[in-house]
C-alpha cells in the first residue's frame, strides 16, 4: 500500500527527514513513532501530497506521489493533528462540503456522510454546531471527513491527542474495527496504545528509520537487565545483603519501608530467572512474603532504548579523531 525509498525533506539549514526507506503492506495497522521533532509529521504530509519531498520516491495505492498525486490524495483519508474544522458549520453539514470537494454528490455523497457519521458515533450529533463540541466529537468529525470518500489507507497524526483516558480507549477499539477495512499508519506518542493496536512499528528519530518490526520482536531485542518486585517483611539490612549474593542479580534497592513492610527493586541477569531462588530465601529466613513478580519490558523501553542508543552515536561521530 505503502513504498518508500530513499524519501528526503530538507528546509534551511537543517534535514528533517533523511533519507528514509519503508514499506506499508495492504491491511495492516502501523505505528511511526519518534519523539518530537523526529520527522513524523513531516513525512506523513509528504505521503498524503501536503509537501513536496526534495529527494527520493514514495508510492501510496501504487501511484506516484509526484506523478500522480492526484490519484493519491482519493485513495488517502489524512486526519492531521490539529484537525482543521469549520466551527460555525453543522457537523452533518460540514461532512457534506467535505465529502462535495473530495468529488462526491447528490446520493453518494449523502450516503458516504451517514456512513462515516455512523462508524464515528456521531449521528446524535449530526446538528450539532462544530464550536459547541468537546475535544473528542471534534476528533470524531476529523475522523468522519478522512473516511467519508472510503479510502484504501487512513493516515492518523497523533488521533487522540488531548483525549481523555475513556475517549482514548474508545479511539483505539474505532481504530480496530476501522483496520478490517482499511491500511492504518497512525503517528502516536501513547505507546501503550500502539503496543495493543499495531501489528508492526517503524521508529523515527533524527530524520532516520531505527527500527521497523513488530512490537514483540522489538522489545525482545532489549539487552537490558530483567527486573523483579519484593515486598516482604523482615530483617530489610539482611534480606538486601543476602539477595546481593544470589546468582543473577546484579543490583539490589530498598525503595521503601511501610508498616514493616519493605520494598526491593532487583536487577538481574537478563538471561537467568531468579524467582525461585528469591522465594526460597525469603521462606527460609522466616520471612513474609507479599509479593514477588518480574516486570515485563515494554514497548515504550524499547523505544527508550533506541533513541537513546541513536544519541550516544552521535555523540560519538560529534568528537574530532584525534580525541578518541
Amino acid at each position: 500500500m505503502i513504498e518508500v525509498k530513499n524519501l528526503t525533506k530538507r528546509y534551511a539549514g537543517r534535514t528533517a527527514v533523511d533519507s528514509i526507506s519503508f514499506e506499508v503492506g495492504k491491511g495492516e495497522i502501523v505505528g511511526f513513532l519518534g519523539p518530537n521533532g523526529a520527522g513524523k509529521s513531516t513525512t506523513l504530509r509528504m505521503l498524503t501530497c501536503f509537501l513536496s519531498a526534495s529527494e527520493g520516491t514514495a508510492s501510496v495505492a501504487g501511484f506516484d506521489i509526484y506523478e500522480d498525486s492526484i490519484q493519491v490524495r482519493r485513495h488517502v483519508g489524512y486526519m492531521p493533528e490539529n484537525v482543521p474544522l469549520y466551527p460555525d458549520m453543522r457537523v452533518s453539514e460540514y461532512l457534506r462540503f467535505r465529502a462535495q470537494l473530495k468529488g462526491m454528490s447528490g446520493r453518494a455523497a449523502k450516503r458516504a456522510v451517514g456512513e462515516a457519521m455512523d462508524i464515528c458515533s456521531l449521528t446524535e450529533r449530526e446538528r450539532s454546531i462544530i464550536a459547541t463540541l468537546s475535544k473528542g466529537y471534534k476528533q470524531r468529525v476529523g475522523l468522519a471527513d478522512a473516511l467519508v470518500n472510503k479510502p484504501d489507507l487512513l493516515i492518523l497524526d497523533e488521533p487522540t491527542n488531548g483525549l481523555d483516558p475513556n475517549q482514548i480507549r474508545q479511539s483505539r477499539e474505532l481504530i480496530k474495527r476501522l483496520g478490517e477495512r482499511h491500511t492504518i499508519l497512525i503517528s502516536t506518542h501513547i505507546l501503550s496504545e500502539v503496543e495493543m493496536t499495531c501489528g508492526r512499528v517503524v521508529i523515527i528519530d533524527r530524520g532516520k528509520i531505527r527500527a521497523s518490526d513488530t512490537p514483540q520482536n522489538l522489545i525482545r531485542r532489549l539487552r537490558r537487565p530483567g527486573e523483579i518486585i519484593l515486598e516482604m517483611k523482615g530483617d530489610d539490612a539482611k534480606a538486601k545483603a543476602a539477595l546481593e549474593k544470589l546468582e543473577g542479580i546484579n543490583t539490589v534497592e530498598s525503595t521503601d519501608v511501610h508498616g514493616g513492610w519493605s520494598h526491593f527493586e532487583i536487577r538481574t541477569d537478563p538471561n537467568i530467572d531468579v524467582r525461585e531462588d528469591v522465594f526460597g530465601l525469603v521462606n527460609s529466613s522466616g520471612w513474609k512474603i507479599r509479593e514477588l513478580a518480574s516486570r515485563a519490558a515494554s514497548l515504550e523501553d524499547a523505544f527508550v532504548d533506541l533513541v537513546r542508543k541513536g544519541e550516544e552515536i552521535r555523540e560519538k561521530e560529534s568528537i574530532p579523531a584525534e580525541d578518541v
